[in-house]
């Protein structure tokens, strides 16, 4: 199958995710979704699917995209895929990446996000039957030539044994970092707001930690914030966590501040736990930059309203996106950093 049509087959997927028509199967399949996982609500999962539409799958930005990788495989590779579930369909940049690139996907679907990267397979398979030679879901990857997986740090040493041995991407635990700089207005308030908030906060690109000044008044925030406090607590999984790490500050005096529905605690910790954000200060920029540098091979995205609009902003602290942007990656945006359609090229 000739790059051309695999690239035509992702368009007509985005333009059918985009379509009027198609919005109530994808308000049902996002319904059996949450059936399966209570974290996955209906209007995430169609904020991610939108998402991916938008994002990843239009003609332009694929075209673009893929002009950076010109080789094809002489010999396409089957290659094994163990799919994250953390958030919404977050495992199909690897699914794009993989069959773009010239290879057939073996893929271990996540319990977790089953119902949605299951339905996105069937839908490319409908729009073009040859997918079905070139798409396997599997519980085993014994038969595949290299490996990509994403796990915790823990899983990652696992992952390490088993596929050690062949080509491999094996990704572990990173998560977010927010920049402020005290000069921020309640437009980047709402914009970092989804960035620490959306999907509740399960998603690597989530900003659980945030850089402020010495002496930062947090009342600003956490006000601008506050009126989400019914979006978060109607979901009682979220609620159960934000009771939970209340009452262990509450019981262990742990000084934090608290809008309803998002606890703030100064913590070296860069993951926080749901419900919570941590804080550093710093005194200055080289500070931070310093402080970000020192962990950088933990930190996904760095987030700052410095930043220019879109992905490839700068602001003070290089590769720094701007608030409101770390849930919506482009098509470059790969996870820790490895340029996964470089690695594909390799095979």
């Amino acid at each position: 199958m000739l790059q051309s049509e695999r690239l035509q087959t992702f368009v007509a997927l985005g333009n059918f995710l985009r379509s009027p028509e198609a919005q109530p199967e994808l308000a049902d399949i996002a319904q059996q979704a949450n059936y399966r996982n209570n974290w996955f609500t209906i209007d995430n999962s169609l904020n991610a699917l939108h998402a991916i539409a938008d994002e990843f799958l239009t003609a332009d930005k694929l075209t673009d995209w893929l002009s950076q990788y010109p080789q094809e495989p002489v010999t396409p590779r089957t290659v094994g895929v163990v799919m994250a579930g953390n958030i919404p369909a977050v495992g199909f940049h690897d699914l794009l990446c993989v069959l773009l690139s010239g290879h057939r996907l073996l893929a271990k679907l996540s319990s977790q996000d089953f119902v949605l990267i299951h339905y996105l397979i069937q839908k490319l398979i409908d729009i073009n039957p040859t997918f079905a030679d070139w798409v396997e879901e599997a519980e085993r990857l014994n038969a595949a030539d290299a490996f990509i997986a994403t796990g915790s740090n823990n899983t990652a040493r696992y992952f390490d044994y088993y596929f050690g041995r062949k080509p491999n991407i094996i990704r572990k635990n990173r998560t977010s970092v927010g920049l402020l700089m005290g000069e921020e207005g309640e437009n980047e308030f709402l914009k970092l707001g989804h960035d620490i908030s959306d999907y509740y906060g399960l998603g690597c690109r989530n900003v659980s930690t945030i850089l402020v000044p010495e002496e930062y008044d947090f009342t600003p925030l956490l006000r601008t914030l506050e009126p989400q406090v019914s979006v978060y607590l109607n979901n009682h999984k979220y609620q159960n966590n934000y009771d939970y790490n209340k009452s262990i500050y509450l019981i262990n005096a742990v000084p934090h501040l608290d809008n309803g529905y998002l606890l703030v605690t100064q913590s070296d910790a860069l993951v926080s736990p749901i419900s919570v954000l941590y804080f550093q200060t710093y005194k200055l920029q080289e500070d931070a930059t310093a402080w970000l540098n020192a962990r950088a091979d933990k930190i996904q995205v760095v987030a700052s309203a410095q930043a220019s609009e879109g992905r490839s902003g700068q602001g003070w602290y290089p590769g720094s996106v701007a608030f409101g942007h770390t849930q919506r990656p482009g098509l470059s945006d790969y996870a820790d950093g490895v340029d996964t359609m470089a690695f594909l090229n390799t095979l």
